[in-house]
């Protein structure tokens, strides 16, 4: 099952996504298979204001973990997390 994983930064937080981003992509790097796709929410000024992360896990509590495992949350960034089952129903390569 898919889920997705979307991250608001707290504001003025810049510098902490900074500091753990070498972390933050190793750490996705590392899910392998399991990650899906990636990348920063930006804002008018094209600097990130948050996360989506979509994932591959067997249940809600295995997607929360690996949201709970990422550097960024570890270090405080995000204001809010939420994980939701998604389905992938247009441009999926896996449906092709």
């Amino acid at each position: 099952m898919l889920y997705a994983i979307i991250c608001t930064d707290k504001a003025d937080h810049l510098d902490v996504r900074m500091d753990a981003r070498p972390d933050h992509l190793a750490h996705l790097k590392g899910l392998g298979d399991t990650l899906k796709f990636a990348g920063p929410f930006l804002g008018e000024d094209e600097k990130p204001t948050g996360s989506l992360v979509v994932v591959e896990a067997e249940t809600l509590d295995a997607a929360r973990a690996i949201a709970a495992a990422d550097p960024y949350a570890k270090a405080g960034l995000f204001s809010n997390v939420a994980v939701t089952r998604w389905n992938w129903t247009v441009n999926n390569p896996d449906a092709a």
